[in-house]
Parts: C-alpha cells; sequence; structure tokens
C-alpha cells in the first residue's frame, strides 16, 4: 500500500518515472493523508504535462508599475504617449474598487461600476480615454499569462467628434480678430498643418524662408513631434513665408513663438486666448485649435494629394489616418481618368515613333503571308 503509518502519523509512498517519491504527511488522519497523497500525484502529474500552477493576479495598482515599463518601452520614441498612459492609469487608481481589484476579478460589472461612477463628473470621451487604457493594460496582462480571461470594454456612445473644418470666410474673420501671437499661430497651422505643439517649439533655425535647389518653396523643418515620422519638412506657402520673415525682422528670441521673457509659450495660454475670440466672433464651439490643423488636411485632399502625401507633409504614424482626408469625388474621379488617358495617349504615340511603319515589315515572310 501506498499509504503507511510512522510512528503516529501517516507517510505514502509511490513511483514516478522511474523515481521513488516517499514523504511524510504530518497527519493522523488515514483519509487526509490520502488527500494530500493524491495533491502531490496531481502536482507531478500536471508538471509533466507542462501545466504550470499560476501565481496569484496582482491587484490593478500593484501591476500599474509593469504596465507602464512596457509603455516605456514600446513607445520610447513618443513621450506624449507615455505620459497619456501615466494619466490615465492614474484616473483608473482613483476609483479604489478597480484600483484594488485584482486583474482576474475585473469583469464587465466592475467595469460599469467605474463608468457610472466617472461620468457623473466628466464627459464621455475623458471616460473612453481611461477604458482604452484599462483595455490595453488587460490585453498585456493575458498575453503575459497572467489573466485568462480578457472582459469586454465597451467604449461610451456620445462622444464628440471634434472635426470641425474652417470655410475660408471663417478663416478670415478668425484671423482678421485674432491677437498676437494668436493670428500668427493660427495662420501657420492652416497654412502648414502642423500640430499646436510643433508650432510652439519652431526654432529659426529651422526655418528656410528660400527654396533650396529645384524647390519652389521654401520650408519649415519639424525635429520632434507625436511619432517618429512627426519629423518632416513642410513647404511654407507665400503668405507664411511673408509672416515668418516680417516675425524674425522683429524677434529678439531663438524661438519663433516666445512667450514672456522670451521663455516657451504656453499651450494653455493659446488656448484661453482662442476661447475668448471664438466666443467674441461667435464661431461654433467645436472649433478648437486643432481644427486649423484639420482644415489644413481637409484642404489637402480637395486639392487632389493623395494620402501618402498628406501622411508626409502632416506627420501622420500612418496612412490610414490620412486616409480620413480623402474624399474623391465624381469631379475628382474624372479628372483622374484624363489624366491617365493623357498619360496613356502620350506614351503609345511615343513608342509608335519608334516602330517601324508596318508590324509585318519585320516578320519572318511565312509568317507575313499567314
Amino acid at each position: 500500500m501506498s499509504i503507511f503509518r510512522r510512528g503516529s502519523t501517516y507517510c505514502y509512498h509511490f513511483w514516478f518515472k522511474g523515481k521513488h517519491i516517499q514523504a511524510s504527511t504530518h497527519q493522523r488522519n488515514r483519509s487526509v493523508a490520502r488527500q494530500i497523497e493524491a495533491a502531490h500525484r496531481t502536482a507531478l502529474a500536471k508538471g509533466e504535462a507542462g501545466i504550470i500552477e499560476r501565481k496569484p493576479a496582482p491587484s490593478l495598482k500593484d501591476f500599474k508599475e509593469r504596465f507602464i515599463k512596457a509603455v516605456e518601452v514600446r513607445s520610447a520614441e513618443r513621450p506624449k504617449t507615455i505620459e497619456f498612459y501615466k494619466q490615465q492609469i492614474a484616473r483608473l487608481l482613483d476609483f479604489e474598487p478597480l484600483a484594488s481589484a485584482r486583474l482576474d476579478a475585473i469583469d464587465e460589472s466592475l467595469i460599469e461600476s467605474y463608468v457610472q461612477h466617472r461620468s457623473r463628473a466628466v464627459a464621455p470621451a475623458t471616460v473612453n480615454r481611461a477604458l482604452a487604457t484599462l483595455r490595453r493594460a488587460l490585453r498585456l496582462a493575458q498575453e503575459w499569462r497572467v489573466i485568462d480571461r480578457l472582459p469586454r470594454i465597451h467604449l461610451l456612445s456620445g462622444e464628440r467628434n471634434r472635426e470641425f473644418v474652417l470655410s475660408y470666410e471663417q478663416e478670415a474673420v478668425f484671423l482678421e480678430g485674432a491677437l498676437q501671437p494668436l493670428a500668427d499661430i493660427g495662420l501657420l497651422i492652416l497654412d502648414t498643418g502642423l500640430r499646436v505643439g510643433e508650432v510652439l517649439a519652431l526654432e529659426w533655425p529651422r526655418i528656410h524662408t528660400e527654396p533650396v535647389g529645384n524647390a519652389k518653396f521654401g520650408y519649415l523643418h519639424v525635429r520632434d513631434g507625436k511619432s517618429p515620422k512627426a519629423r518632416r519638412n513642410v513647404p511654407l506657402t507665400d503668405r507664411a513665408r511673408a509672416m515668418l520673415l516680417g516675425r524674425r525682422a522683429q524677434s529678439t528670441s531663438f524661438r519663433v513663438f516666445a512667450g514672456p521673457e522670451g521663455g516657451p509659450l504656453l499651450v494653455s495660454s493659446l488656448d484661453h486666448a482662442h476661447k475668448r475670440l471664438r466666443t467674441l466672433l461667435k464661431l461654433p464651439g467645436d472649433f478648437v485649435l486643432h481644427s486649423l490643423r484639420h482644415t489644413y488636411g481637409t484642404r489637402l485632399g480637395e486639392a487632389g494629394a493623395d494620402a501618402f502625401t498628406i501622411m508626409r507633409l502632416m506627420g501622420h504614424s500612418s496612412v490610414t489616418v490620412s486616409e480620413r482626408y480623402v474624399h474623391p469625388t465624381p469631379e475628382a474621379q474624372e479628372r483622374a481618368v484624363e489624366r491617365l488617358e493623357a498619360l496613356n495617349r502620350e506614351a503609345r504615340r511615343a513608342v509608335a515613333e519608334k516602330r517601324p511603319a508596318t508590324v509585318s515589315a519585320t516578320l519572318p515572310e511565312a509568317v507575313s503571308r499567314k
């Protein structure tokens, strides 16, 4: 028998994979001793089958550091992305039931409790950013085999999609009413599509108002941005060039747009000035500073620029983002076919001029007779 008494307690022994296993249960009850022996056999069998007992899942607040380290590695060239996730995970941890919950205990019910709690204080868009962060954290936990099941996370509907496009009439009113530096910044974004942060980071050595080589336009160089593809050269329109020349003539700072005492101009200050002007001019509430960049992209699409060109000019991370600006109208499609037809006609004409007068003149006599 595998169970035997030794003194006042029971022991067990058995063979597993040619190895003799023997141990004391430290129990006086035979039934309990058998259960301990069975547990030992099961543990050995699981190991043989590659089944490893998992450690208890950590709580969300204990998982935070591991998650942030992963984000820092995967988004090393996107500091704003790292900061975004740090802020969002902090918002999630403000809700104590979620912060203290083990990852494998975070289910749809707990997530809904968070949504109900957070929705009382902030807009759907803000809630959705936190939910997206939670979804990414739990997906990583699943990839790392910390949890088995990924709960379904549904974003809130009703999020306002601010894709306001400034009309040319509204543009004229805005630029005439704006004080400096908002007026020049607004003009530059409308004509280059730079992000607000990219504009405020501009330095004069990055501005080249004269064309180089065979180029037709001067350009500005964006050194850093939201993603690695944000680094780019953007051609300057005539009015953007004229504005920059005038501004450089009066500048005493190495920054194109300097704040008080030559320091950096804050986005918050610019945003406040924009909101005051928007209210004064009674422009739509969806008109935010980012709308100027969106207007640039929309106008590029309307001018016939393809998605890849828009991606390069605007510094998008992928062409998928740029495709939303391309909406070919029937007229644009017909113009594309006209250009294709002209290209084909010219190419075929050139080929015909190089060929002999008749095809038969170049063919063997036997083939010509056929």
